[in-house]
């Protein structure tokens, strides 16, 4: 019987329906409309948090980082298929030569295109240590990263409600087992037969 079948089951008056049947119908209903009313705003939050926090991290980044030439102080290897699309895609790591933010000549590695020539200049991005690393993040990444919390929170909200479900329906289950057992321990005498 599917889960729909049996809350309506539940809810529909019948003999076998034990109020703690009731109890629990109206419990998953409730909690599945709690759920679905709570799910907007926890995106809402979650997402718009999110958003805040990667958009200082951002602008912090843009501050602190400086793109700066670098020359390739070797040649960089060569593709093994030279104009085929894997070649375009593929970056190979080559030791370069920068100045960083203070003024101090670096040495480093970073990934270039294949086949660059020693002395070819590429642009790196450099952090306040001198030490290379990525870009700042971009306005497309910030919304990407928002986008996945908000999904998060809605997913949080759902797990939470069938957690709760999950608990409570447990809980009965014992509830009805321990009294099933009590009533038949009162009964079972009276279902024996005597020789």
């Amino acid at each position: 019987m599917s889960g729909d079948m049996v809350l309506f089951w539940r809810l529909r008056r019948n003999l076998l329906r034990r109020r703690a049947d009731l109890f629990q119908a109206w419990l998953g209903l409730g909690l599945f409309l709690a759920a679905l009313a709570a799910t907007p705003a926890a995106m809402f939050w979650a997402g718009d948090t999110a958003h805040r926090h990667y958009a200082r991290l951002a602008q912090q980044q843009a501050a602190a980082r400086q793109h700066t030439p670098a020359v390739l102080l070797e040649d960089a290897r060569r593709h093994p298929e030279p104009g085929s699309a894997e070649e375009r895609r593929t970056r190979y790591p080559t030791e370069v030569g920068f100045t960083d933010p203070g003024g101090t000549a670096r040495t480093a590695t970073t990934d270039v295109r294949p086949g660059l020539p020693k002395g070819s200049t590429v642009h790196v991005w450099a952090g306040p240590d001198g030490k290379l690393t990525g870009p700042p993040l971009d306005a497309g990444q910030v919304r990407s990263r928002a986008m996945g919390w908000a999904v998060l929170g809605a997913l949080a909200v759902q797990g939470a409600a069938a957690a709760a479900y999950g608990v409570a329906a447990r809980v009965l289950e014992r509830r009805n087992l321990a009294a099933w057992d009590a009533a038949w321990t009162e009964t079972a005498p009276r279902w024996t037969t005597s020789p």
